[in-house]
């Protein structure tokens, strides 16, 4: 049967490959959080978000337990899905600045969103076998996505993953060769994406101020430039 997103999203939502997750993700779903007692909850891995046709995807840690987990969208239901999709809408790469649950009428616009690990993890830390579980997922997330040329890591651990992956297509990446800074732009230099690195949208970093709106936003606006600069480019080339 040939690969597609579609087919990609039942083998994740569908997967039990870790035993630890699984039942994490369950018992988040059967106990609750008590805003949420009336709602039903995902329970289950979640699978990537977006336009099939980006040039900018978005690679985040996991899901939230009572975010991601309760809603089966990823980033869609928690404060740090309030922070991201505001700062994609800001930037022209979302309809709306808000995003509750899946049908309320979100559209990302030449962006899709996965995640290292699709299931919620326990105090929000996978295990490196988790991490190394789901990249599979993200590989082949990333070949089907064939426009993608900009990648915006959310997090060191995120950034870390998606070397790895880059690794194990080939590029020759030495370990702390690229470093991890916020809004700064990394070339691989096998070819592929561009990265730009961006503090997590998490509530610890922006309770504290470590990542302010108007930081996030420089992101995603530094994301659109790169790519309306190297689509200028491609047409000056072509006239």
């Amino acid at each position: 049967m040939r690969d597609t997103l579609r087919v990609l999203e039942r083998e994740i939502t569908g997967c039990e490959k870790c035993v630890r997750l699984t039942r994490h993700c369950a018992e988040v779903a059967r106990v609750k959080r008590r805003a949420y007692l009336d709602e039903e909850y995902w329970g289950r891995p979640v699978a990537g978000f977006g336009d099939p046709a980006a040039e900018l995807y978005i690679l985040g840690l996991a899901p939230g337990a009572h975010g991601a987990n309760r809603t089966g969208r990823v980033f869609t239901g928690d404060r740090s899905g309030d922070w991201l999709y505001r700062a994609l809408w800001q930037a022209g790469f979302a309809n709306q600045a808000e995003s509750a649950r899946r049908g309320d009428g979100l559209e990302l616009r030449n962006a899709w969103i996965g995640a290292a690990v699709r299931c919620a993890p326990p105090d929000n830390k996978p295990l490196p076998e988790e991490v190394a579980a789901c990249r599979p997922y993200v590989a082949r997330e990333l070949r089907l996505l064939k426009n993608v040329r900009v990648v915006v890591a959310l997090g060191r651990l995120a950034f870390a993953s998606y070397l790895t992956l880059r690794r194990e297509a080939g590029a020759e990446i030495r370990p702390g060769g690229l470093e991890f800074g916020h809004d700064a732009v990394h070339d691989v230099g096998d070819g592929g994406p561009a990265v730009i690195t961006c503090y997590h949208p998490s509530q610890q970093n922006t309770s504290t101020g470590r990542l302010t709106e108007p930081m996030l936003r420089a992101v995603f606006e530094r994301a659109a430039r790169m790519l309306h600069e190297g689509s200028r480019t491609k047409q000056m080339a072509k006239s």
